[in-house]
């Protein structure tokens, strides 16, 4: 009886993974919820287990689909029933998201391809538990030629030294920058701090010929952009 109650439970299981797949294949993502978007990719890391409770769990827990992929894999660890192959799944995710992003922008003209520039930019560090600072280099036809990590501080501020910033643009022959921070609160309206930080890169560069194009922030709740918010000519 125990034998067959487990095979009815598999058979089932099989044919609920089955449906699933088969929903995602016909509608993507928009047919999907949150939950079973993650169910369906912890199936492949947890085959012989019904994960649509855990799927659920970690949804709750960590706020939705974008804050489990961007978890660190110690808070990934920490879920109960998580091992280090789905835990590597979730980040091999993350890093494949990140990827295709950042292979549509890289030596394209930046400032024609903006949307695909953004979308790059908070895949990569909206979601990001800890605030840190990031420059693109663009040559003189404003092509992306180098996207660098600067700084990575706290939950709230990241160190910025003006100096460093001038020098990997000459170094790198660097016509033009962008400027890139997170803010972890989600809110990506600039704070003082900011502001005034901004306008001592943007003195340091224009005495080298070097264009600073704009300072972005990024958050869970959207971007903003310095240029369009008139705090940078």
């Amino acid at each position: 009886m125990a034998d067959k109650t487990a095979s009815l439970e598999k058979d089932h299981r099989h044919g609920h993974r089955e449906r699933l797949r088969a929903r995602f294949l016909k509608g993507g993502a928009d047919a999907m919820q949150d939950y079973e978007l993650l169910e369906l990719l912890l199936c492949t890391a947890i085959p012989r287990r019904d994960v649509k409770p855990l799927a659920k769990e970690m949804i709750a827990k960590f706020g939705g689909y974008a804050e489990v992929l961007t978890a660190s894999p110690d808070r990934l660890r920490a879920v109960k029933g998580l091992g280090e192959g789905a835990v590597a799944m979730i980040k091999s995710i993350e890093a494949s998201a990140i990827h295709l992003a950042r292979e549509k922008v890289m030596n394209q003209p930046v400032l024609s391809s903006w949307q695909a520039l953004i979308d790059y930019l908070r895949t990569v560090q909206a979601w990001a538990e800890r605030e840190s600072f990031r420059i693109l280099f663009m040559d003189r036809k404003n092509r992306l030629i180098a996207d660098e990590v600067q700084g990575e501080g706290s939950i709230d501020h990241t160190p910025v030294y003006v100096r460093e910033v001038v020098k990997r643009a000459l170094e790198l022959s660097a016509s033009a920058i962008i400027l890139v921070h997170n803010h972890p609160s989600g809110d990506p309206r600039p704070s003082r701090g900011d502001i005034e930080m901004t306008k001592e890169v943007a003195d340091a560069c224009k005495k080298l010929e070097i264009r600073l194009h704009d300072h972005i922030i990024v958050g869970k709740h959207g971007h903003a952009s310095f240029k369009s918010l008139g705090l940078l000519k």
